[in-house]
């Protein structure tokens, strides 16, 4: 007789073949090491393989074990989207939600959405993460994240998507700066000027250069800002030009600095807002919803741009 193991024996092997460490694993799961430890042998004992090889000073996943902790992810995303099946039956806009932003939307998107969100779905229990792009979406696939919003075009695996906003870059210049005198730039007008840019990690750093036609263009890559905030700062500062999303500047990232927007001339170059999940997951009612609601707060007060 075959002894399945359990979701909780599974949850465990995933945590420990992560951090490679018991007492971090077992504080993960919220459990004693002890605790953790017998789950683990259990687990080995029930399936007939060693699963980690242990030393007095680690822990390592063998290689049947790599194998079986990949399986494991995908049954615990599965029992997890069945869950999520019966609470969108129930109530799409209810329950826990993991929601995972980008630092570049964040700030500008979520205090516009959050009211809108607690008023549509007093239900929905909200966790949020900022977090780049690249380990938003490695969470999103793990599991750990039910949704993320990010700004496309970026590779998605397994995921479906729906488009929130599109969101126009602006040139920021000083207000004493030659390209504060033309009503729009081209991408011609920028070729020569130093081009403040967010550092690596950011996908704003390539969508503003693809989209703006600016892959050529001079960059001061001795300044990178690690935030919009720190590139405005430094354009402010008079180190150079930068690229700007609206829905920042329609918050009020550039208030009170002494800067000039300009957008760019052609077709509104632009970056695309959208809400990103699993394609397997069971709540897409949950957030096509949020999507919607997403669209709302994303509209920009013209007065903002003003």
């Amino acid at each position: 007789m075959r002894i399945l193991p359990t979701l909780r024996q599974l949850k465990f092997l995933v945590a420990l073949a992560d951090r490679r460490h018991f007492g971090q694993a077992a504080e993960a799961c919220y459990v004693s090491q002890s605790t953790l430890s017998a789950a683990i042998q259990e687990l080995e004992q029930g399936l007939g393989v060693t699963l980690f090889d242990r030393t007095r000073r680690s822990v390592a996943p063998t290689g049947i074990g790599l194998e079986i902790t990949e399986r494991a992810r995908t049954i615990l995303r599965q029992a997890e989207d069945l869950v999520d099946i019966a609470l969108a039956a129930h109530d799409p806009l209810s329950g826990p939600l993991r929601l995972g932003v980008i630092p570049t939307i964040a700030p500008f998107l979520l205090p516009r959405m959050l009211p809108k969100l607690r008023e549509a779905a007093p239900e929905l229990k909200l966790y949020l993460r900022e977090e780049q792009t690249a380990p938003l979406l490695a969470r999103l696939e793990a599991g750990q994240l039910d949704a993320v919003i990010l700004a496309l075009p970026v590779p998605l695996a397994d995921a479906e998507s729906e488009d929130v906003a599109l969101d126009p870059f602006f040139v920021v210049c000083p207000r004493s700066h030659r390209l504060a005198s033309l009503e729009t730039v081209r991408p011609g007008d920028m070729a020569t000027e130093d081009l403040l840019l967010l550092e690596d990690g950011h996908c704003m750093r390539e969508h503003a250069l693809a989209a703006c036609e600016l892959e050529g263009a001079r960059r001061n890559e001795a300044l990178q800002g690690t935030s919009l905030n720190t590139l405005v700062q430094m354009a402010a500062s008079g180190l150079g030009v930068t690229l700007v999303p609206e829905m920042a500047i329609a918050s009020g990232l550039i208030a009170g600095l002494d800067l000039h927007v300009a957008p760019l001339a052609g077709d509104r170059p632009h970056r695309r807002i959208a809400l990103v999940w699993r394609r397997s997951s069971g709540r897409k009612e949950t957030f096509r919803r949020l999507a919607g609601l997403l669209r709302d707060a994303a509209t920009p007060s013209a007065a903002s741009l003003a």
